[in-house]
């Protein structure tokens, strides 16, 4: 085997089996108890986060279930530490049924804002506008 072909083949090697290095499992439980001020529902639900820091790239599968009626927005917030409110940070789109899959690339901000624990996840109903389960992102 010549050396150009063996380098190509080690090097090839070398980037199938690195995988995502530096990607961050995270996490959110959501429930009513959470939202501020907190809401009176059999809702629940998760969220489970992976964030690629060489791509800035969040992914997330959310899944609920027992809300008051159809989710009508869900987002991640912040900054905020638990029991305080923020704005929305990143849009969920298409939360309407559960799981909800997405994706999207944080600025620097962001991603230093998600894994210090300063994100939640809000899905919102016609009956709890503010949110009705939430739940703070967390490694």
């Amino acid at each position: 085997m010549n050396k150009a072909l063996f380098a190509t083949l080690a090097l090839t090697a070398a980037v199938a089996f690195a995988g995502p290095a530096c990607a961050e499992k995270l996490k959110a439980t959501l429930d009513g108890k959470a939202e501020v001020p907190a809401t009176t529902t059999s809702g629940t639900g998760t969220a489970d986060l992976d964030y690629d820091a060489a791509s800035k790239k969040l992914s997330w599968t959310v899944t609920y279930s027992g809300l008051s009626g159809p989710a009508t927005a869900a987002h991640f917030h912040g900054p905020a530490e638990t029991g305080k409110n923020a704005g929305v940070a990143v849009a969920i789109p298409n939360a309407a049924s559960s799981p909800v899959k997405g994706e999207a690339t944080l600025t620097d901000a962001q991603a230093a804002d998600l894994l210090s624990g300063k994100y939640y996840v809000n899905i919102h109903t016609a009956a709890n506008p503010g949110g009705e389960i939430r739940g703070q992102v967390t490694k």
